[in-house]
């Protein structure tokens, strides 16, 4: 299959199923594929339909694969678990029905850490029973999904969530097992938290199973971690760029993955702010045209 290009719905301001202000879930299948993508994700559980043959209808409409999908859910709250598995069941099983294959964990946003974004030495740490609860619910998820559904289960990294840095997504990947957990690498999640992408790539590429593409306006970025702003913020002025316009070296990345043999998708997630009235359908394309330009087919 080599390396393979996709979109996902957040690209559109997606973020949640019910947010009134959404697309349809058709108008982003069909402008997804207007800009050349091939395949796109499923985007929070509920945006797309859960029949899977009126999905299937539409994806086939398109020409479009379902490559993956996204549980967004507050890991690091045991108040919620009932709605994480809720999530994670019906996202695996939406995905099992259309042979898809990448189920993706993510901590959502807290209250906790979205003051700090970007800024790991001022940002809150979980106690010693907090963080035990996270990490055995992000791996009863991951056992859900490989176990039950035999999809490839992994973890993502995300700003302002308790699995946001470097050091707590090491710890993780170091106390679940790798037969069940996997790494989901998102460029611009990494660069936004003060790491290097590439460097953790390299470290990490054997259990890298799924990579998002994303960048960080890096002056955006000075601009927030120096005068201490927020993820939301942060986000609002525009700390996520289309790429290439942004500080991640994505030559280093092509050439990281062609160079270990990475075979599967790359999804861009241009994430954007419904507020600041983007361009999805100008994005898609650019960021389409960007990733052509340097090497990827």
């Amino acid at each position: 299959m080599a390396i393979r290009i996709g979109n996902a719905p957040c690209s559109w301001g997606v973020e949640f199923a019910d947010d009134p202000r959404n697309p349809t879930w058709e108008t982003v299948l069909q402008q997804c594929a207007e800009a050349g993508y091939k395949g796109i994700e499923l985007g929070p559980v509920g945006y797309m339909p859960e029949d899977p043959v009126l999905l299937g209808d539409a994806l086939a409409q398109h020409d479009l694969e379902l490559i993956g999908g996204v549980v967004f859910r507050p890991f690091h709250d045991p108040l919620a678990w009932n709605d994480v598995l809720d999530a994670t069941h019906r996202t695996a099983r939406s995905l099992a029905a259309h042979g898809a294959n990448h189920l993706v964990l993510i901590d959502s946003i807290s209250d906790r850490r979205a003051p700090t974004a970007g800024r790991v030495q001022e940002a809150e740490q979980l106690s010693p029973a907090e963080w035990d609860g996270l990490r055995n619910r992000l791996a009863e998820a991951a056992r859900i999904g490989t176990q039950e559904y035999g999809l490839t289960v992994s973890i993502h990294a995300h700003a302002a969530g308790f699995m946001d840095f470097e050091p707590e997504l090491e710890r993780l990947l170091d106390e679940v097992d790798e037969s069940l957990l996997k790494i989901c690498f998102d460029t611009g999640h990494h660069s936004y938290a003060g790491f290097d992408p590439v460097a953790f790539m390299k470290r990490h590429m054997d259990r890298i199973s799924y990579v998002h593409f994303k960048d960080t306006d890096p002056m955006v970025k000075a601009h927030v971690i120096e005068n201490r702003i927020g993820f939301y913020d942060a986000c609002g002025q525009g700390m996520f760029c289309n790429l290439g316009q942004g500080e991640v070296d994505f030559p280093a990345v092509r050439e990281l993955l062609e160079s270990s043999g990475y075979d599967g998708w790359c999804t861009v997630e241009q994430d954007c702010d419904p507020l600041l009235d983007p361009d999805p359908v100008g994005d898609a394309r650019k960021n389409r045209d960007y990733l052509k330009s340097i090497g990827f087919s």
